[in-house]
């Protein structure tokens, strides 16, 4: 008669001992990586452990060795594609180090206290923050009262002692600045995304000191709530209908790409496509799309994100300070506009 699996007794490390003719503690030590045992005795340990289809109990190891090797990953724009790509290289690099993630999504019905008491029962061993409003109880919990490694991405941190590693939005938003004078753009606007506290962009800031550098004051700046395609497509579309053709702006940057590729939607609606020059930033795939052939603004989020997790579980990083990484202008043809 056949086995009941759901009856099957769990095989534990005493059984694989038995089994082997040693300690427990040394079954336990084989699976721990750097630990003191002969290599022949962990090759029979790991062997016999497979074929009686045991795996070690993680949880029970961190509460043994007060360490979780678990990872808070605070977002709170899923709408954004950008950070769904970011999310994806964070928990591959983790993972492929041997630490596990925790997300915490922040949103009005989930707020950064429910986050909190997640992660501090969970006993998380860093915090990478990639959303943008930067609360100060998370704050005051990673630092003043757990000393916990936190690390915000692909932001500038507006708190002194807090790391930061990110694109350099400064040089870039002057490098679309000139990208569109070039052109001969002089009405000029931008897409901001939603407001945040303790967190900063420079994006907006490069892009407007450049254009005041040489003699073109920004126009007007169009404020949007959520980095989705509908705020941008919204947004856009209000403009167009409030303003006089002969008094719109030529050129838009926009904050992102997902925000640039709503107002090209919005053009398209209103039977105005390529009358508005347009730039985004992230070069998420949708970017390259044939009907965007979106001009963006290229983050190297592999490199961002390995640096981040180094300043999180390297020791001697904890003094790295914070990061400002280059980018790159992709050029396709948004950023030209009929005559």
């Amino acid at each position: 008669m056949a086995r009941n699996n759901s009856t099957t007794k769990k095989i534990t490390a005493s059984d694989v001992a038995e089994r082997v003719g040693v300690s427990k503690w040394t079954v336990s030590r084989a699976f721990a990586e750097g630990a003191s045992i002969a290599p022949d005795v962990r090759e029979r340990v790991l062997q016999v452990a497979a074929e009686m289809g045991y795996s070690p109990n993680l949880l029970a190891r961190s509460l043994s060795t007060h360490s979780t090797r678990l990872i808070a990953l605070v977002v709170d724009e899923l709408g954004n594609p950008n950070q769904l790509f970011m999310l994806n290289e964070a928990t591959r690099q983790f993972q492929a180090q041997g630490f596990s993630t925790l997300l915490l999504n922040l949103s009005p019905e989930y707020g950064p206290a429910a986050a909190l008491r997640l992660a501090d029962q969970f006993q998380v061993a860093g915090i990478m923050f990639m959303g943008t409003t930067l609360d100060q109880a998370l704050i005051e919990l990673a630092q003043k009262i757990k000393h916990i490694p936190l690390v915000v991405v692909s932001r500038n941190s507006a708190v002194a002692n807090i790391p930061c590693v990110t694109t350099d939005g400064y040089a870039a938003g002057s490098e679309i600045a000139d990208l569109f004078l070039a052109q001969g753009y002089r009405r000029i606007g931008h897409m901001a995304g939603p407001p945040s506290e303790r967190t900063e962009l420079r994006r907006l800031d490069g892009f407007r000191d450049r254009l005041q550098e040489r003699g073109t004051p920004l126009a007007c700046v169009l404020e949007t709530s959520h980095y989705r395609r509908e705020e941008g497509l919204r947004t856009l579309s209000r403009y167009l209908a409030s303003t006089p053709r002969e008094q719109r702006i030529e050129a838009l940057f926009c904050e992102s790409d997902i925000l640039a590729i709503g107002a090209l939607d919005a053009m398209a609606i209103a039977g105005v496509q390529h009358r508005i020059a347009v730039v985004g930033f992230d070069d998420i795939e949708m970017a390259s799309a044939p009907p965007y052939d979106l001009t963006t603004f290229r983050q190297p989020v592999d490199y961002l994100v390995s640096e981040a997790i180094r300043r999180i579980v390297e020791p001697d990083a904890v003094d790295a300070g914070s990061l400002l990484a280059p980018g790159t202008l992709v050029l396709r043809t948004s950023h030209r506009r009929l005559a």
